[in-house]
């Protein structure tokens, strides 16, 4: 399905413009990590830490690929403090769309024991992915010599079920499943039956390819539970979408490309990620984004180091983002979660209002709307052709 639309990504000026808007309050929430890095004390105050007697060499570029609109830009950046302390240049590449077409892209390689050219990537826990990753042994083990800052992951995040003793992965940042509106298009879309069938959406909509997200926020919106999927939960939930692309009401099926059209107002409403419309809003507040009323979905996206990439240098890397002034100037700017102990009282510092922001640290009121997807459901290779048939592919 292709269009015009999605193919003009925001230009780096629009980037730092969203930026400047730090953290901007907003309709809706984050997410289900108890902790949330909050007020705990953190572990150690040490970031980098990457030179002493007997430790690895270092190379002096890291490559990483990642999720766009990821990542702080307000001077001096965290990229340049890393390479301040530790003098490695992060070549930044924001080229994960989504989990299923960086897979395609990186099978191939990977199958065959090659690099990518990639030190560290991102992938998303409400996937197949990080468990395929580790599973078909395409991912190295981290270097915990060099991590003394592990002990500030949450507790909440320290046994997923793709990695259970995080030998493999570090989560980078969470957060929720929900749908976005253009004000100037529509009034407030607050359930899926309402952005599924009223039309004066009618082909002004997008959902995601990713089956978990997508078909999360349907499943809670058919009164099923999504962390207990059954042939028949799953299939009422895929025939509603399919009868939404049958009808014209869902226009196309996109990963991080539906931002642009969203913030042009191409898109009246979508499926859209928390932090996303959060720094868009910079640019257009007419732009709101909220959790459907029938609940939404939360998830975690996991740095992973693939096969070629080099450990003792992507450690490092990982460590310093784990310490909480970094972690908390990462949050702050892209309005997401962290899984980082102490976070909360470096980000008050940076801006007083970013404790009260709900899409950063969640109150107990929005954690009871949240669920997380069945594990079972995102491995299930039936039910990954049926949500393949219905996009078309």
């Amino acid at each position: 399905m292709t269009d015009p639309r999605f193919n003009d990504p925001l230009t780096r000026r629009q980037l730092l413009r969203r930026a400047a808007a730090g953290g901007t309050a907003f309709t809706a929430l984050p997410a289900l990590l108890a902790a949330c890095g909050g007020g705990e004390s953190a572990a150690t105050e040490t970031a980098g830490g990457t030179t002493g007697g007997g430790k690895p060499q270092l190379k002096s570029e890291l490559n990483f690929s990642n999720w766009t609109y990821y990542i702080d830009t307000k001077k001096p950046t965290t990229f340049q403090q890393f390479k301040e302390q530790t003098g490695i240049k992060v070549n930044y590449y924001e080229d994960v769309n989504s989990n299923d077409q960086y897979f395609a892209k990186v099978q191939g390689p990977l199958s065959q024991g090659k690099g990518i050219n990639r030190d560290i990537f991102v992938s998303t826990d409400n996937s197949r992915f990080p468990g395929l990753y580790v599973s078909q042994n395409w991912v190295q083990e981290l270097d915990k010599d060099l991590m003394p800052n592990f002990a500030n992951l949450v507790d909440a995040q320290a046994h997923p079920p793709f990695d259970p003793d995080r030998k493999f992965s570090m989560p980078w940042l969470s957060g929720m499943d929900g749908i976005a509106w253009n004000e100037d298009l529509t009034g407030p879309v607050t359930t899926v039956e309402q952005l599924f069938t009223d039309p004066k959406l009618k082909g002004k909509v997008t959902v995601w390819t990713e089956m978990g997200d997508t078909l999360g926020l349907v499943i809670l919106d058919n009164g099923d539970d999504p962390s207990k999927v059954t042939d028949e939960s799953f299939d009422r939930a895929l025939e509603r979408v399919k009868q939404a692309v049958d009808s014209g009401q869902i226009i196309r099926f996109t990963g991080n490309d539906y931002v642009n059209p969203l913030a042009k107002g191409d898109l009246a409403a979508c499926f859209a990620w928390s932090g996303d419309v959060a720094q868009l809003v910079a640019d257009n507040p007419k732009l709101h984004w909220g959790v459907p009323e029938k609940g939404g979905i939360i998830w975690t996206d996991n740095m992973l180091i693939p096969l070629g990439g080099d450990v003792p240098t992507a450690s490092t890397y990982m460590n310093f983002v784990y310490d909480p002034k970094i972690s908390a100037k990462i949050a702050v700017e892209t309005t997401y979660i962290s899984a980082v102990k102490g976070v909360k009282d470096e980000a008050v510092k940076i801006d007083p209002k970013a404790a009260k922001n709900p899409l950063i640290f969640p109150d107990d009121e929005i954690l009871a709307q949240l669920h997380q997807n069945d594990p079972a459901m995102l491995n299930n290779d039936d039910y990954v052709t049926k949500w393949q048939e219905v996009q078309g592919q």
